[in-house]
């Protein structure tokens, strides 16, 4: 009845009025509540680029591992083959040793020559595949390490946002605390893998 000035509150508007207003003792639980939400939505959002950089460095390691083992096999395919000329430099030479002329000598001793020459030119590219292959690993273990850091970070930070969920359920400051805690050292862990460390 409110027509001539005077109104009536029903306990249900009493209640409405009352959440608006963010409870009981002015705005209390609504500002740990945005605080909160607030926080959980950037970490959130820090979490899931973590989580992609995780998997890229993953994957990165896993190219980086196949490229060395790409590069070992064509260093030992070199090292066959150097071993098939100092094979066929061993045969010269002993073909050499049983020439009866003097001509077939000279002969067989060109060839103990030129295979010498082509298995240093072997010996030379297979030295640079293995060095290759050795740094592509050393990549590989580089860019694993960093996908540990990232996922050790993306876990802490879901711990971090479980903790929040049960702070807005409990409302205990002590896990909102927690909240923030492990958010931070979320963080720490991420900036150690932005730093390669």
């Amino acid at each position: 009845m409110s027509g001539h000035g005077f109104h009536v509150h029903g306990p249900h508007d009493h209640e409405l009025e009352h959440a608006q207003q963010g409870g009981h003792g002015g705005d209390h639980g609504g500002g740990m509540i945005n605080q909160i939400a607030m926080f959980t939505a950037i970490i959130a959002t820090i979490g899931a680029i973590f989580g992609y950089m995780g998997g890229a460095t993953q994957a990165n390691a896993g190219l980086y591992k196949n490229n060395a083992a790409i590069k070992k096999t064509e260093a030992s395919n070199q090292w066959n083959f150097f071993q098939a000329k100092s094979t066929k430099q061993s045969l010269a030479e002993l073909a050499r040793d049983l020439a009866p002329g003097e001509g077939d000598k000279a002969k067989y001793q060109a060839k103990i020559e030129r295979y010498e020459k082509e298995k240093g030119e072997i010996k030379l590219v297979a030295d640079k595949l293995e060095l290759e292959a050795t740094e592509w690993d050393h990549r590989s273990d580089e860019q694993m390490h960093l996908h540990h850091r990232w996922a050790q970070s993306t876990t802490v930070l879901q711990v971090s946002i479980a903790l929040a969920a049960i702070a807005l359920l409990t409302k205990k400051k002590w896990l909102e605390y927690a909240m923030f805690g492990a958010g931070g050292v979320g963080l720490v862990v991420g900036a150690l893998a932005v730093l390669h460390i």
